[in-house]
């Protein structure tokens, strides 16, 4: 009897480990940063202002 109450409980528990079985895994989209061109813009006028200042310096 004890054997058949131990073969009972340890269905129950199982049956509930599996419920709803194996799901498939789900990806996250991968994240995709657009480069922009406006650190690059950014650059350019204060290497420019310099080189009109060294010219202005150097007269």
């Amino acid at each position: 009897m004890k054997k058949l109450v131990l073969a009972a409980a340890l269905t129950v528990v199982a049956s509930t480990a599996f419920a709803g079985g194996m799901a498939e895994p789900v990806m996250e989209p991968a994240v995709v940063e657009a480069a922009t061109s406006s650190s690059a813009g950014g650059m350019i006028v204060p290497l420019l202002l310099l080189l009109v200042i060294a010219a202005a310096a150097s007269n």
